[in-house]
């Protein structure tokens, strides 16, 4: 129904139409590019008119206040300040890999700060822009009116050069986004060239030539996933890293330099960020961090304090800011006025067909022109070969200008314009010389005219002349790549990542309380001192298990009932050196009644070899490591136990390794690992070393060729007894003696082997006391000896737990070995010696030598 100027419409329908209309005119003239030239409409306006007002790269610089005021009077009706950032944009370095513009003036910078209003700024088009105008004034491409139908502007440009791989481009219009990245220009002209050549070339073959995004920060892209799925199918998800490297200063103090950033990262925000995380303790380690970038090139550095580790704090500094980020891209583009995702090929397909078009409309616009010039140079030849009679009819004749062409044609058959450009020819030009100069021109406009033939009739001769012209680019504005492609796959961060992978020492409590502290705070002392508060334990608790393990290592917690679970290091708690820890009951499913009584710590990547676990009544088995590779949160079953014997020991060994068992009452047995077979983990054990009624296993080693035993008593007692004084006997003997066990010394507390290679020792009493000291502080002594002092325990206090490691002692250790930790005195007890005349060497058991 309409009434008047007044029409009744379905809201529905009407708001469907509109917004349809709008979602098209913001994709098509506004946010997405155009698949040939790679620009927006209002790059394409902004080059235009810069063109137009004569600002070529060879021109001085104008005013950008009078440019964006061209721009806006004729081609772009819409606010100054969309405009100005436009051009701004195309003249910064950090956005464009090939800037568009030249820019004089203040242009803002990569920490985001803004350019200076446009009355005080200048541009120009850069020489690569002028390759996008090329040909312009030859019909190579349509125009069409500008928006107040006044003028024209051109549809797309020639773009002599692939711009929208070049530089790339994001934009989100209605429904649909863009987001192409930068190339280097001499990966993607030698992309063209290669399927000029190579019509058939795949996507894959393409993606050797054009090796991945080049950005114009530089940065490192993480492996080529992201780059394949981009150039396969359009979208893909590439992850970029910041360029950094460890500088340390003069005080021995490490920094991290960062030089280069991911494309679009605003490094006045980064550097904000590092201080709030570092200010928070979400990152610790880090003492300043400062921006020292200058006009020679970016340097951003964060100083980190004396005992920090580089590595893991880069780490945390790659999973937490946008030193690593993501650029996702969307390979979306107009193809004849329609959004398309195109691949890598498609993108180049497109760019050469667009050339060829180009080539075909300019060699017809300079076939058109050569023909037209052949033709008036025909007309002035006939005209000089009778050049007398012409000069008499125009002397002669009475009419106009007009008249005078009409008799001419009449005369010589001249067309009009031949008529006219007689005429117009000036007395100068009747010289002989003249004469032969329209012949010389008439045989190279006839030479010309044969050409442009040829390359209208041959697709390959245009081929040739796109080749070519990419050539010339490549040596004009070509450069090296910014860009560095790793080829390792970005992973996601572990916690491991952001943690150093350094020694430290774990203590467990009978009770189950579980720590882990860095090996550095139990400073050295000598042996037989008293040794430092290690854990404050109740009355009715003893610590139980102590280990030096690496952060990264994996901990197998073996308890008496035959289970085994797994934690990594860096899971346990990280306590002060007095606090007792966390309850183990609240990290891994284990029973309350169930006690840890052997920890193996696997180091990172360990998968080989076997684990052998023996018990308390002597039994011992052996199992492939690959059984424990993967532990569930509830543990799993290491060995089936008969039901009054219980788990104590479990150790790593190679297939050809002897191990040694060592009890409670001084004996030991040695045997190799080759005398048990593989079992299953449901498995049973078998006989290991024969006991007498009141003894029992205390610990389990394999032997280290060329080592050492270090046995040490309950009452801090200890020695080193070279290996090779141990023979290698069948399992389930009796053994020999390893140590003099008496009243003074009390019953054998733990065993462990060393090498040259192990200097530091740790001792750990009831009471929760910890010592530590050097292993060749330790004598050396044979099997049947009591050894020397290692430790001064109170008079109801004993060792429970040893442990060695190949640890290093830190500058202030070296010059203080007995200082105590933390200001604590020190108490270095008088070495403690039994006088050589004084050790009796007990004979082996009568059994020694006896195979089961």
């Amino acid at each position: 129904m309409q009434l008047g100027n007044i029409k009744t419409v379905n809201i529905v329908e009407q708001m469907t139409g509109a917004y349809l209309d709008y979602s098209m005119s913001v994709i098509v003239a506004r946010a997405l590019p155009d698949v040939r030239d790679g620009l927006k409409p209002v790059h394409r306006r902004i080059l235009y008119a810069m063109e137009q007002m004569g600002l070529q790269s060879n021109k001085t610089y104008r005013k950008c206040a009078g440019t964006v005021g061209e721009v806006l009077k004729s081609y772009h009706p819409h606010g100054d300040a969309s405009v100005y950032e436009a051009l701004v944009r195309m003249a910064q370095p950090w956005s464009m890999r090939y800037p568009l513009v030249l820019g004089q003036g203040n242009f803002g910078s990569q920490d985001d700060d803004p350019p200076a209003a446009m009355r005080y700024t200048e541009a120009k088009m850069a020489a690569i822009a002028d390759e996008l105008l090329r040909d312009i004034d030859k019909d190579t491409v349509d125009f069409g009116p500008n928006y107040d139908n006044q003028t024209q502007e051109p549809l797309v440009f020639p773009a002599r050069l692939p711009n929208l791989l070049l530089n790339g481009t994001t934009g989100i219009a209605v429904g649909m986004a863009t987001n192409i990245p930068p190339h280097n220009l001499h990966e993607v002209c030698d992309g063209i060239i290669h399927l000029i050549e190579n019509p058939e070339a795949t996507t894959e073959d393409l993606a050797r030539i054009v090796r991945g995004p080049d950005f114009p920060t530089g940065g490192l892209i993480q492996g080529r996933e992201g780059i394949r799925n981009t150039y396969a199918n359009g979208r893909g998800r590439i992850v970029i890293r910041a360029r950094t490297h460890i500088e340390e200063n003069e005080r021995g103090r490490a920094s991290i330099i960062t030089t280069e950033l991911p494309y679009q990262v605003n490094k006045a925000d980064l550097v904000k960020k590092i201080a709030e995380l570092a200010r928070d303790k979400r990152i610790e380690g880090i003492s300043e961090v400062r921006d020292e970038s200058d006009r020679q090139g970016m340097r951003m550095v964060v100083e980190l304090k004396r005992d920090a580790n580089p590595r893991s704090i880069l780490n945390s500094l790659f999973k937490y800011t946008a030193m690593q980020s993501s650029f996702n891209t969307n390979m979306l583009a107009l193809v004849d006025s329609q959004p398309q995702t195109l691949t890598l090929k498609k993108f180049l397909q497109h760019y050469i067909t667009h050339r060829e078009q180009v080539i075909t409309r300019r060699t017809q616009f300079e076939l058109r022109k050569a023909e037209a010039r052949k033709h008036i140079l025909e007309g002035l030849k006939i005209a000089m070969d009778n050049l007398d009679e012409v000069i008499n009819i125009i002397r002669g004749s009475r009419r106009e200008t007009a008249g005078l062409a009409e008799e001419l044609q009449q005369t010589f058959g001249f067309s009009n314009e031949q008529a006219r450009a007689v005429l117009d020819m000036r007395l100068a030009s009747l010289a002989a010389l003249q004469h032969q100069k329209v012949e010389d021109e008439l045989r190279d406009v006839l030479q010309h005219i044969d050409y442009y033939h040829k390359l209208l009739s041959d697709i390959n001769e245009i081929r040739g002349i796109i080749m070519a012209d990419l050539k010339e680019l490549k040596e004009k504005f070509g450069d090296a790549r910014r860009t560095e492609i790793e080829e390792s796959e970005v992973r996601d961060f572990k916690d491991e990542d952001l943690i150093p992978n350094e020694e430290v020492v774990v203590t467990l409590t009978e009770k189950g309380y579980i720590k882990r502290l860095p090996s550095g705070t139990y400073r050295a002392q000598r042996r037989g001192g008293r040794g430092v508060t290690g854990m404050a334990t109740r009355e009715d608790d003893t610590v139980r298990h102590l280990l030096v393990p690496h952060t990264h290592d994996s901990l197998l917690f073996f308890t008496d009932r035959g289970r085994v679970f797994q934690l990594r290091v860096y899971e346990l708690p990280d306590t002060s050196r007095t606090a007792r820890g966390e309850h183990l009951i609240n990290l891994i499913s284990i029973e309350q009644r169930e006690r840890v009584t052997a920890i193996v710590y696997v180091p990172k990547g360990h998968t080989h070899d076997f684990l052998v676990v023996a018990t308390k009544k002597g039994e011992v088995k052996k199992t492939a490591m690959s059984d424990f590779e993967v532990v569930r949160r509830s543990g799993l079953i290491a060995m089936n136990l008969e039901d009054d014997d219980e788990l104590i020991g479990a150790k790593l060994v190679g297939p050809e390794a002897d191990v040694l068992l060592i009890t409670s009452h001084g004996h030991a047995i040695r045997f190799g690992v080759d005398q048990l077979r593989s079992a299953s983990r449901t498995s049973g054990g078998v006989r290991g070393i024969r006991l007498a009624d009141d003894d029992s296993v205390v610990s389990l080693n394999p032997v280290i060729p060329g080592g050492e035993l270090l046995v040490v008593t309950e009452h801090g007692y200890g020695k080193r007894t070279p290996i090779d004084e141990y023979p290698v006997y069948n399992r389930g003997g009796s053994g020999v003696l390893t140590s003099k066990v008496t009243e003074k010394t009390g019953k054998v507390a733990s065993a462990r082997m060393v090498t040259e290679e192990d200097n530091d020792l740790m001792l750990i009493s009831a009471s929760g006391v910890v010592i530590r000291t050097d292993v060749s502080l330790v004598r050396q002594a044979g099997r049947a000896t009591q050894g020397v002092t290692l430790m001064n325990l109170a008079e109801d206090d004993k060792v429970v737990a040893v442990a060695v490691a190949n640890g290093k002692k830190t500058d202030d250790e070296e010059k203080a070995e007995a200082e105590v930790v933390e200001g604590e005195a020190t108490a270095i007890s008088e070495v403690e010696e039994v006088a050589p005349d004084a050790i009796e060497e007990d004979e082996e058991t009568s059994d020694e030598g006896e195979n089961a």
